[in-house]
């Protein structure tokens, strides 16, 4: 390990691993603050030990067994996941992601009537290891993947079903009129029909996929071509590659490792 590494803080360690540039680093008086942790210990195993990885002090290494250490090593992840989902609805945490907004961190949407537009993280849920990150573009107000497949298995409810929201309220010149431009489908140049085949099938599928969806609990998700991708079951992390950070380096600062609990 080198000087600048045992200097770096866990947070700052983790935030900087490939895959987790749309988390900003959450203030430590913030997780120091009991109030903002309200519930969390019953989401996350070995809670203490996970929180102390985080604020980086020192957990005895005879203390835990190695299984045991992989385990707290992956609950800090995801305990500091829910935790960056409550910082960014606070203002010192909605200052950071507009920074991070102003330089299209979280990429720009993919359709091509939407010009370039900067999006912002958006989670389909707030529980755990039920939907990856999506990105919502507040131009055509339709939710994508992220174009990166590095946040593929980014967990969306460390960003929550709130935050783009809230912050474009917070931030109304962010606002964008929506756009009123539709791609209209042409064969040899000339429209198709809106009572041919063509346009009946489509019809029929959108009205199949909203029964199914109505059946399954009407989860929300993109309406175009951004259906919401499911977490692996035994990947409840940001599922980051491992940086190499071990704990017999340092203990607090260890690299990712799979899931060891349910």
């Amino acid at each position: 390990m080198t000087a600048s590494e045992d200097e770096t803080s866990w947070i700052s360690w983790f935030v900087n691993i490939r895959g987790n540039d749309f988390f900003c680093e959450v203030e430590e008086t913030f997780i120091q603050d009991d109030f903002n942790l309200t519930g969390l210990s019953s989401q996350v195993p070995y809670y203490d030990f996970a929180l102390d990885m985080i604020l980086d002090v020192d957990i005895p290494l005879d203390s835990l067994t190695d299984e045991q250490h992989e385990i707290v090593e992956t609950a800090a992840e995801v305990l500091y996941g829910l935790i960056h989902a409550r910082y960014i609805l606070s203002s010192p945490g909605m200052h950071k992601m507009y920074d991070k907004y102003q330089h299209v961190d979280f990429g720009r949407c993919p359709r091509s009537f939407c010009q370039g537009q900067p999006v912002l993280p958006v989670g389909l849920s707030d529980v755990t290891r039920e939907f990856s990150v999506e990105v919502f573009c507040p131009r055509c107000q339709e939710t994508y993947h992220p174009r990166s497949s590095k946040h593929a298995n980014l967990d969306g409810a460390y960003f929550g079903t709130t935050f783009c929201h809230l912050f474009l309220l917070t931030h109304p010149e962010l606002v964008v009129p929506k756009s009123p431009e539709t791609y209209i489908p042409r064969i040899f140049g000339f429209r198709i029909h809106e009572s041919s085949q063509y346009h009946k099938l489509r019809e029929l599928n959108q009205n199949k996929r909203k029964s199914s969806k109505g059946a399954g609990g009407g989860s929300s998700d993109s309406n175009n071509n951004s259906a919401a991708s499911k977490l692996p079951a035994n990947n409840p992390s940001s599922a980051a590659p491992s940086s190499g950070r071990s704990k017999q380096a340092e203990p607090g600062k260890a690299a990712s490792h799979k899931s060891q609990f349910s």
